[in-house]
């Protein structure tokens, strides 16, 4: 029998607390009213509290009944995004322009769930600390709270992150056994003409047409640089230049986005870009300038600790439900810092199959209440599991 089941009072608790976030989200190192209700609750189940790591996160410990040197982590993300919420059930985002529109709402609760009833049923050796992590989404909270001495104030063996997925049948779990999210970096490419009468090109030095040749030159360090048997993407997302419509502007901006899993990788695509500037800009009498910023790293599962996670998820749901090669994705996560200073895994739970195309960071998706309980339920038999007693 599962810790907590649908019926359970603590499943329509962490129902009320996920709607009650989903209602009131805050964006990054803004989560005050999400942090105060996370303190009240933490403190109410009795666990100790402490704050102030990258301003509103929190972590706190539950230690077990039986004494042991011991500690595991388990992370959850509480910020919200800058993206206007369009569903109109009654829990909808009251804040106008923020939404909860990729599930973290969920991930406290479940947390929370957990804690409350670890809590409660304290029959582990070790100690648990819960992280509740703002500024996931763009604002690196996790490397903040690692920079300001999370695991030297908090020292643990292994730390373990948990994310909903949409696509992912409901009930189900995903562990990738390494790369399971890429590496995320940006770039802004300031390419300076000279500007003159759109109607004599031959008098200035055309940074449009240099932008043009450059964006579809890029498009070649996936397709003709890069082994085929790797992953990379690079997208140019944004391009900034001119106000009128007879005359060519002095300068042109691109900007856009690598994704990455390996170092190598990362550092080849980086490489062939600067070139790829430089060369251009020259052939054409301008001049380049390359502004490139990495952003989160990738987001690699020890392979011991993602076999802990799926042994725990088969227990729970079966193997049937628990899938260990989905192919890992090229959206990013900052939890990739944690792992960087710690063994770890994150996987993904099932959040449905979402048909309707409203999944992560659509105006219209929500998290769904009918996985609270799974998810708290595999952070209970994960502790258990890391921190067995006798």
């Amino acid at each position: 029998m599962l810790p907590i089941s649908q019926e359970d009072t603590l499943h329509q608790l962490m129902r009320e607390w996920r709607r009650d976030l989903h209602a009131h989200p805050e964006t990054a190192f803004e989560e005050h009213r999400t942090s105060a209700k996370v303190i009240e609750l933490l403190k109410s189940f009795g666990l100790n509290v402490s704050t102030g790591l990258a301003t509103t996160g929190v972590v706190a410990t539950l230690e077990g009944k039986q004494k042991s040197n011991k500690a595991i982590g388990l992370r959850a993300d509480m910020d919200a995004l800058n993206l206007q919420e369009l569903n109109t059930f009654s829990h909808c985002s009251k804040h106008k322009g923020k939404m909860h529109g990729c599930g973290h709402d969920g991930h406290t609760a479940m947390l929370l769930g957990a804690a409350k009833y670890l809590s409660e049923n304290r029959d582990f050796a070790g100690t648990v600390v819960f992280i509740f992590q703002p500024a996931e989404e763009g604002g690196a909270g996790a490397k903040v709270m690692c920079e300001q001495g999370l695991f030297e104030q908090f020292p643990v063996d292994a730390v373990y992150g948990m994310h909903n997925w949409p696509g992912l049948d409901a009930g189900c779990f995903a562990v990738n056994s390494g790369p399971v999210m890429a590496a995320t970096d940006i770039f802004d490419i300031t390419i300076t003409g000279k500007g003159c009468h759109a109607g004599m090109p031959n008098m200035g030095v055309d940074p449009v047409v240099v932008a043009a040749q450059l964006i579809s030159a890029l498009q070649s360090i996936i397709s003709r640089t890069l082994d085929p048997l790797e992953s990379g993407v690079v997208s140019v997302t944004q391009m900034r230049g001119g106000n009128a419509y007879n005359v060519v502007p002095d300068s042109v901006t691109l900007s856009g986005t690598c994704r990455t899993f390996s170092d190598d990788v990362q550092k080849l695509i980086e490489e062939k870009i600067r070139r790829q500037v430089q060369s251009l800009c020259h052939a054409f009498d301008a001049e380049g300038v390359l502004d490139y910023r990495r952003v989160y790293p990738s987001t690699v599962n020890d392979k011991t600790h993602a076999g802990i996670c799926a042994d725990v998820a088969d227990s729970l749901v079966g193997s049937d439900y628990v899938k260990r090669d989905l192919p890992p994705s090229m959206g990013a996560e900052d939890f990739s810092f944690m792992l960087q200073q710690r063994p770890g895994a994150y996987l993904w739970l099932g959040n449905g199959s979402r048909d309707d195309g409203k999944g992560l960071h659509n105006p219209y998706y929500d998290f769904n209440d009918e996985v609270l309980s799974l998810g708290a339920n595999f952070w209970i038999k994960l502790v258990q599991s890391q921190l067995m007693s006798g």
